[in-house]
């Protein structure tokens, strides 16, 4: 039996935002305050590609802070691809850790599809 299942991302985890950044081959996220432009964030910085400020991932509200000037300071896509990043490498992790298997395929319009095998751990 399949199933398709859309994901609303909430970022709370930091070993997949770490996976996240290592899939992506993006520097390691540090945790601390972090200055933005006009304000400070504390959680998990990332910084992404061509981004002026890291976007800051508060894992306890699973909140983003991050200030890339409406698109001028860092392309959406950018977070857009860290945030589908951290999707798959958290529902590959959960999976895995109740002994399921994953298949990953990405897709021609970008998205990614992921099949979980109940039981069959690889």
């Amino acid at each position: 039996m399949s199933h398709i299942v859309q994901i609303q991302t909430e970022i709370r985890d930091p070993v997949a935002i770490r996976a996240a950044c290592e899939r992506l081959a993006l520097p390691a996220p540090v945790f601390g305050e972090t200055q933005l432009f006009s304000s400070k964030a504390t959680g998990w910085a990332v910084q992404l590609p061509d981004w002026r400020y890291p976007v800051v991932c508060d894992v306890n509200t699973a909140q983003l802070a991050f200030d890339n000037f409406e698109g001028r300071w860092g392309a959406r896509q950018e977070l857009d691809r860290f945030l589908q990043s951290y999707a798959v490498e958290k529902t590959k992790l959960v999976a895995r850790k109740q002994g399921h298997s994953v298949l990953e395929q990405p897709l021609e319009d970008g998205s990614i599809k992921l099949t979980i095998q109940a039981g069959a751990a690889v």
